[in-house]
């Protein structure tokens, strides 16, 4: 059975596919530089995600400035901008309508690093080591060797 957004299934095949071409655009009008804002023509952004609403009017796109510093000031200079940047978007993808933008932190760089900090922290090394729930080998099993 399909994933219904409306009940919290998921994203639609075609909010993901609105959402790709948004975050293509995007990123293609932030790599060309040619901002009059200096925050943004000081920093290089990537944009690893942009999540359409399910009515595609609303387009939340997740930013992270390289190397991870001056966060707040870069997304305070997308959101002033963003009117400038919705019709470069509308220039570049042939929509309908050109969905709003919002702009975020992407945070899943820092939560993939507390994850692999996680992983190799002691506690979980002394489980992989030595798991509790490992089954003992069964008397028939041993005698076959």
């Amino acid at each position: 059975m399909k994933p219904d957004t409306r009940t919290g299934g998921g994203p639609s095949q075609r909010m993901l596919r609105v959402g790709e071409l948004v975050r293509h655009a995007l990123a293609q009008v932030l790599q060309r530089g040619d901002h009059v804002d200096p925050v943004l023509a000081g920093h290089i952004i990537t944009v690893p995600e942009v999540r359409m609403s399910p009515d595609l009017k609303i387009a939340t796109c997740y930013v992270m400035p390289l190397g991870g510093k001056d966060v707040r000031p870069v997304i305070k200079a997308l959101a002033a901008n963003r009117k400038a940047l919705r019709m470069e978007i509308a220039r570049l993808v042939e929509l309908k309508s050109v969905p709003d933008l919002r702009f975020l932190e992407d945070t899943s760089f820092a939560e993939a690093a507390r994850m692999d900090a996680l992983l190799r922290s002691p506690q979980v090394a002394r489980d992989i080591d030595h798991p509790t729930d490992a089954p003992e080998p069964r008397d028939d099993e041993t005698d076959k060797e």
